[in-house]
């Protein structure tokens, strides 16, 4: 099982990535006029950047990017941190801001998400000598709680409007549901990175973890894709 998911881990996940891209790009048509398009886009933006961050895969002699051996574009950890730890909160923080409607919920997610820029870039500045080799375990936590918070008002106002009679046709739900459980899954495993880091050569190092890791992320990923996959195709649009 470990062989396994060491060798495919990538592929899987690109798979039910790509599946749920490609979904949406297919059913375009059927959203375009409700917020959900804007899904649809970041679900091509996360294609393409997962797919742009397999390059370190290809940093070693005798590969296509040797020349990149040695430099500090030598590892994705800067990539990942960009698109993933910060751009995906800002594109969350975006979408619920058109979908809810509770002016309210809107406005705090403005200033915490104004407020967790504000960090990241503050403290990638601050930190910038390692930037391009580590994670900021900080920056995904309070990432996570700016989602946990977009998606906790989305459960509140469908509780207190009639969409909670209809809310298993919803994409936004199954949406706030797939991202709320992700989050909810892995936020954990950052508090563990300092004493199991995975950089070749730490000390530390502990594959009974990385395995671990890599299975947790692994079946997180496929459940979340694949939940974007099958709102895209079960729900009905919702007019703005």
């Amino acid at each position: 099982m470990e062989e396994f998911i060491g060798k495919n881990y990538l592929l899987l996940t690109t798979i039910t990535e790509s599946l749920a891209a490609v979904t949406g790009l297919l059913l375009y048509k059927k959203y375009k006029l409700t917020a959900a398009k804007y899904f649809i886009y970041f679900l091509v933006y996360l294609t393409i950047c997962d797919f742009a961050s397999f390059y370190a895969r290809y940093v070693s002699p005798g590969k296509f990017f040797d020349f990149l051996m040695g430099t500090v574009l030598e590892k994705n950890h800067w990539w990942a941190t960009l698109y993933w730890q910060i751009g995906a909160i800002l594109f969350f923080s975006f979408y619920y801001r058109k979908i809810l409607k509770i002016k309210v919920f809107r406005e705090l997610i403005k200033l915490f998400t104004y407020a967790f820029f504000f960090f990241s870039i503050t403290y990638i500045v601050l930190n910038w000598e390692v930037f391009f080799y580590k994670f900021f375990p900080v920056i995904n936590i309070i990432g996570a709680i700016i989602i946990l918070l977009c998606t906790v008002f989305y459960f509140i106002e469908v509780l207190l409007s009639d969409k909670i009679l209809t809310f298993y046709r919803s994409i936004n739900f199954y949406i706030s549901f797939a991202i709320f459980i992700w989050w909810l899954i892995i936020t954990p495993l950052d508090f563990y990175e300092a004493y199991f880091a995975y950089e070749a050569g730490n000390p530390n190092r502990d594959w009974s973890f990385i395995f671990l890791q890599w299975e947790i992320f692994l079946f997180a990923n496929i459940f979340m894709y694949s939940t974007f996959t099958f709102a895209l195709i079960w729900c009905k649009p919702e007019n703005n």
